[in-house]
């Protein structure tokens, strides 16, 4: 069996490192905020001193940290994956990033004999909780066949999608799918309530037909409960929507929906909101509302 390095153990990776222990693997782990490593030393997990030092003990390198510069650091930088990883070794993107970084960091490896795939995730933490993820992998075929096992304790709708950097693109257009849902799911609890109508009976009425989706069943509950907890922060939201507005500008496409809950988000953050769960979306819509 492969040996796994970890890097990266926030809401997302913490238990996307637990589940490769339970299915088995043996996962030596790091984090830049040390304290975070102990759960899965605990249950496991070998800690390491560095990134670098993580990729001299594994076959298989796997990062899941916040944006283009975190990624380029912890693989590229001083101490570094690259510095550590053995030729034939594969280091697993599975951040969400820009997907031209992405195919700069895999010629980079490429030049030390190390493959690397991109797959990034869907499914927030509670597919990252319950191994449920979806996985968007880009990269050479037999690379992405080498490493299924892996994604198969990680997910369970796993898609090789192309080459270097197209596990990224179709993250982004994840990324318009459910932010401009939620959207929608918003602008109908909001109108749903100043109708007289109970939101939570609208959901119920609704989720299984056609207008039913991820973000009607778990997202529109919360908002009509005010839980704003977060399962994927506005903020993250935020970085993953400038890097789609940045990729559909360098193709040069109109995506009017894409820029406006961008603005929308923008109004949470302006609100101190930055850190709540996407849902708080609402509030937004709320106040364009006057309510």
């Amino acid at each position: 069996m492969e040996k796994i390095g970890f890097i990266g153990l926030g809401i997302m990776g913490k238990p996307m490192c637990l589940n490769l222990l339970k299915a088995g693997f043996s996962v030596t782990a790091w984090n830049r905020t040390t304290a975070k490593i102990d759960a899965v030393v605990k249950a496991g997990a070998r800690a390491a001193d560095s990134p670098q030092d993580v990729a001299k003990k594994s076959d298989i390198i796997i990062t899941m940290v916040s944006d283009s510069p975190d990624v380029e650091e912890v693989i590229l930088g001083d101490s570094g994956v690259v510095h550590g990883a053995q030729s034939g070794s594969v280091v697993i993107d599975m951040s969400t990033i820009s997907p031209a970084v992405t195919r700069s960091i895999a010629a980079a490896l490429a030049e030390k004999n190390v493959e690397m795939l991109d797959a990034p995730v869907s499914g927030g933490d509670t597919g990252a909780i319950n191994g449920t993820l979806a996985i968007m992998v880009g990269g050479k075929r037999h690379v992405y066949d080498r490493c299924r096992p892996v994604f198969a304790a990680l997910g369970t709708s796993i898609t090789h999608v192309g080459d270097h950097g197209m596990g990224q693109t179709v993250k982004l257009c994840n990324q318009i799918l459910v932010s401009v849902t939620n959207m929608a799911v918003c602008e109908a609890v909001t109108f749903a309530s100043a109708s007289g109508v109970d939101p939570r009976i609208m959901i119920e009425a609704t989720k299984n037909g056609a207008a039913g989706s991820w973000q009607l069943a778990n997202l529109g509950p919360k908002m009509v409960d005010r839980d704003f907890a977060p399962g994927f922060m506005i903020d993250l939201q935020q970085k993953d929507l400038r890097l789609a507005l940045d990729a559909v500008h360098q193709v040069r496409l109109a995506t009017p929906a894409l820029g406006l809950v961008h603005q929308l988000f923008n109004g949470n953050q302006a609100h101190g909101e930055g850190k709540e769960g996407t849902q708080a979306l609402v509030k937004s819509i709320e106040r364009l509302a006057g309510r």
